[in-house]
């Protein structure tokens, strides 16, 4: 049985990763953007790397994002006794 205090270190939890992986996604797309002009002087496979970025780079971020935060989340599930039955 999940009590209470369970819930709320587990949402206490489930906060810090979504607060920190939406702090790494604003900071790629707008961050990136800001300081396109400076990342355009690196040349990443024969593009700028500012243009890199909006086109390819961001996109993987955000698929690694989503990645990293289902396989914690499937851990904090397990660690406190609600993860889904199989």
């Amino acid at each position: 049985m999940v009590t209470g205090e369970t819930l709320k270190a587990y949402w206490s939890k489930n906060r810090l990763y979504m607060t920190v992986i939406l702090l790494i996604w604003a900071l790629v797309s707008y961050g990136a953007s800001l300081i396109a002009g400076y990342l355009n002087s690196f040349v990443v496979f024969g593009f700028p790397f500012g243009y890199y970025m909006a086109a390819q780079g961001s996109l993987v971020v955000f698929v690694l994002l989503n990645l990293i935060y289902s396989v914690k989340m499937n851990e904090i599930d397990k660690k406190y006794g609600l993860q889904e039955e199989e």
